[in-house]
């Protein structure tokens, strides 16, 4: 189960973007962690609310109390989710003064490893009331260096030059966050969550020049390397700040498995699976701004079989 970690200051519009998220759904069941579940829309047939406290309104089958705090009583709340209902999607909302590391390593560091895969750490950022004296603030650091994409939310009610001394700050703090902007919550969701790979956001996708929105497709019926592919994300997909996820099936010359692949920020993940098609390369890409030239030469250089372009 794909797990997202949504962090940020309180008012920064975490709420707004996951009720986005819910929206566009479609048949995703989703199970959602919130610290307060009054602003989430509990009209939705197919989402789960959980509250941090033993209150439990939830919307569902499920009539049950969860307690929130980090490791053991995430562990027990995830397994009784998992237990209860089929949820193909869970959403952590952290408090607004939270470290989101804590709850990341609850996640990849117990038997939770097992049974999620850690999708994708939001840090939401109100760039209109956000300080520059914030980032002396330990949580507000943490949650910047730790998360995978960086939302500039409320863009609309900032001039672009504040606008840019506010990216450059975050930069200082992490030299390759990948950024992207967005206005009364609206976003591209296909670069932030998984569910909605497929469904850009109607409002976004109709102003490009706001979300300037990439998406970039390879297949190939050769396999790679190995060695070759290792380097391609080390050392060529690493320095991209355009990318921010990846999704597709690998087949490597070197072994006889199937793995599907998750990229988001520099975190990815392998699972193995047997071929019951025909083997093939297949990767999507999004992002902003995708050099789709440079990107499909690196990665026919990927090949098993050197290729020369």
């Amino acid at each position: 189960m794909p797990v997202t970690i949504v962090t940020g200051l309180f008012g920064s519009g975490k709420t707004t973007l996951i009720n986005r998220i819910i929206e566009y759904q479609g048949d995703v069941k989703f199970a959602v962690l919130v610290s307060e579940a009054g602003e989430i829309d509990l009209n939705e047939e197919n989402i789960i609310i959980v509250e941090y406290d033993l209150r439990c309104p939830i919307c569902g089958k499920i009539d049950c109390k969860y307690s929130l705090n980090v490791n053991e009583s995430l562990i027990h709340a995830v397994y009784r989710i998992l237990e209860e209902e089929k949820v193909d999607y869970l959403i952590i909302e952290t408090t607004g003064l939270a470290d989101p590391l804590p709850i990341a390593l609850t996640i990849l560091g117990t038997e939770l490893r097992n049974l999620t895969r850690l999708d994708s750490i939001i840090t939401v950022i109100d760039s209109y009331n956000f300080s520059l004296d914030l980032f002396d603030n330990e949580a507000v650091f943490n949650q910047i260096t730790y998360g995978d994409i960086i939302l500039l939310n409320k863009t609309d009610l900032v001039n672009s030059s504040d606008l840019e001394i506010l990216e450059s700050r975050i930069r200082e703090l992490k030299q390759d966050a990948r950024i992207l902007h967005s206005y009364q919550g609206l976003v591209p969701l296909s670069l932030i969550s998984e569910p909605t790979w497929n469904k850009l956001h109607q409002d976004v996708s109709q102003d490009e020049e706001l979300s300037s929105v990439s998406l970039f497709s390879f297949e190939s019926g050769k396999s790679f390397s190995v060695e070759k592919f290792q380097y391609f994300l080390n050392n060529q997909l690493s320095e991209s700040k355009s990318i921010f996820r990846v999704v597709g099936i690998l087949w490597f010359k070197e072994s006889p498995q199937k793995h599907i692949f998750h990229l988001s920020g520099k975190r990815f993940a392998l699972t193995d699976h047997e071929w019951k098609d025909d083997k093939k390369n297949q990767l999507v890409f999004f992002g902003q701004n995708i050099d789709r030239e440079i990107l499909n030469s690196q990665l026919r250089n990927c090949l098993s079989e050197d290729i020369e372009l």
